[in-house]
């Protein structure tokens, strides 16, 4: 019953927003509203600590609209400068065909940032891409979306996969005692590689199936079926380095290495017409584009006309250069940039462990926040960079403000309900529903859901993945909450540990798609705010696929008994 009752707000939210087309700037708001009175009513939490961790949740996303800031800002001031038309110019160059540039900029492009930078950067920088080639608004916002699955759990520098496996070391140190943990976190980072790798040009065809039946010229999706061919060579590319950092190295370099690598096959199978369509995939004139199709803001009305002196390729891509060197070189541990600006202490960052007298622990980590260093500052770069006037500067920063409006609302209210689940509960609580009560309402989700198929657990593990990272906006935080309960339930159901957890960090990974977070942050970006409804209701199709796939994978692993542990016991 308790587990039902969590689960309210959830459910409200996909009713509104994918059944009633509600916006989330509007859906959110009563999505936490509903949370707020849960935790007061049901489990039993003061008004005072409710009050303290929205607050805390409405502070938290600052982070996420910093990113948004910056994504925005960056493209908008791109656009103003001309760069824009030139990059439109140069990937028309090596492709005039859609299916082609979705492979490049959706996926591998997306590939890199999401290994450099993570938490919704690809979607807010690739999808800009898309739009400037000509791709509809809500395609670009779409595609973009559903291709940063795969390269997930090791975005951010692997920080998905580190995190869970953070969150099971001390379980398994229980288990194995005196043993090494790391062989448990190589062969984490590995079993969550492979069926990534195995699905990558699956989740690839589906999102080029649903560009050309949802938004092609023909309405079908046999355009798709002619692009095979380089989709399986391009993701081999991609998975070969992908599987070999997994295992040798672990979970920091897999997605940022093999996204480079793949971004550069595709660009030269391309350019040499190796293995691309012979015809080309065309999108209706913009004449018959659906208004939901595009964007609110306009914002890419001009970004086929030059707006300035005619820019050279190479300055056109020097800020993404820039943002790429400052990206990697800040978050690899070697450069020791990563232990100086990672701190939520002052200079770098902002640190508030009380609110209203309850303890939130709320962290501002402002140098490290992707929006801030080195999207705002790339984007002032710019200015001089490409030698821009006042007018276009201010602009860039008017439109900039107008597109992140929607989004900040939304926002604002969605990671205040998160803060709600991952902070309910009254551990002070007694009598016969203490047990509730001391638990979070997420924990309660995912136990009523074990619960419920008992054996068949392999099916629900990586959905509770998905459930994390949806409510959250993070296959992190998805990972934070649930690999320990993921690890104690398949040691009590006698499944391996490892290949479980695994399909967790799968789950989380895959439910980027569909998390309100992503969703609001691209379609800020791409000026589509108002359409998350419709994003919500296509994307689930290829998450569930997503989904399918790692359980055929790793649950027909566990069901012929296979066990990876490295310690050789049963868990």
């Amino acid at each position: 019953m308790y587990a039902i009752i969590a689960f309210i707000p959830i459910i409200v939210t996909v009713i509104v927003m994918a059944g009633l087309n509600w916006p989330a700037k509007r859906a959110l708001p009563l999505a936490w509203a509903i949370t707020f009175i849960i935790c007061v009513t049901v489990w039993k939490m003061p008004f005072i600590t409710v009050v303290a961790h929205t607050i805390s949740g409405m502070l938290t996303s600052l982070d996420t609209i910093c990113v948004i800031l910056g994504a925005i800002l960056i493209m908008n001031t791109m656009k103003q400068s001309g760069a824009m038309n030139t990059i439109n110019q140069m990937f028309t160059t090596i492709s005039d065909d859609p299916r082609v540039q979705m492979v490049i900029i959706g996926f591998m492009f997306g590939a890199f940032i999401e290994g450099a930078a993570g938490f919704g950067t690809p979607a807010a920088l690739a999808a800009p891409l898309l739009i400037s080639v000509g791709f509809p608004p809500l395609c670009a916002a779409m595609v973009a979306l559903i291709l940063n699955s795969t390269p997930v759990a090791y975005g951010a520098v692997g920080t998905p996969t580190s995190t869970a496996a953070l969150q099971v070391q001390d379980q398994v140190a229980k288990l194995a005692s005196g043993a090494d943990f790391e062989p448990y976190k190589l062969g984490l980072t590995k079993w969550a590689a492979i069926p990534s790798a195995i699905i990558c040009p699956i989740i690839i065809f589906v999102a080029m199936c649903m560009m050309c039946k949802l938004f092609g010229k023909e309405k079908s999706i046999a355009p798709a079926f002619a692009c095979i061919p380089y989709i399986l060579v391009c993701a081999v590319a991609f998975d070969i380095p992908f599987i070999i950092c997994a295992m040798a190295l672990g979970p920091e370099f897999p997605s940022l290495i093999a996204g480079l690598v793949g971004l550069v096959a595709s660009i030269v199978l391309a350019q040499k017409g190796i293995l691309v369509p012979k015809n080309k995939f065309e999108f209706p004139d913009k004449g018959e584009w659906a208004d939901y199709w595009k964007s609110t803001q306009a914002v890419q009305d001009d970004s086929g006309e030059q707006t300035g002196e005619p820019m050279s390729p190479v300055m056109a891509w020097l800020p993404y250069i820039i943002v790429a060197a400052i990206l990697v070189l800040t978050r690899i541990p070697q450069t020791g940039l990563k232990a100086v600006m990672n701190v939520a202490k002052l200079p770098f960052g902002i640190s508030i462990p009380t609110i209203l007298g309850v303890e939130v622990n709320y962290g501002f980590k402002w140098a490290w926040n992707p929006g801030i260093i080195p999207f705002v500052i790339v984007a002032l770069i710019i200015i001089p960079l490409h030698k821009m006037s006042g007018d276009k500067v201010a602009a860039a920063w008017k439109e900039t403000f107008s597109m992140l409006a929607g989004a900040a609302i939304a926002l604002v209210f969605g990671i205040a309900m998160v803060q709600l689940f991952r902070n309910s509960g009254t551990p002070a609580a007694e009598g016969a529903e203490a047990m509730y009560y001391n638990k979070t309402m997420l924990r309660v989700m995912a136990e009523g859901m074990a619960g419920l198929f008992g054996n068949a657990y392999i099916v629900v593990s990586p959905l509770i993945g998905v459930i994390g990272a949806f409510i959250s906006g993070s296959a992190t935080v998805s990972n934070t909450l649930f690999s320990s309960l993921q690890f104690d339930t398949a040691t009590l159901l006698g499944l391996p540990t490892m290949l479980v957890v695994a399909m967790q960090i799968c789950g989380g990974a895959m439910g980027n798609m569909v998390c309100v977070n992503n969703i609001v942050s691209a379609c800020a970006t791409c000026g589509t705010v108002g359409a998350e409804g419709r994003l919500i209701r296509s994307n689930i199709v290829p998450c569930l696929i997503y989904a399918v796939c790692t359980i055929v994978i790793l649950g027909g692993l566990i069901v012929t008994g296979f066990n990876p542990n490295p310690y050789g016991m049963p868990w």
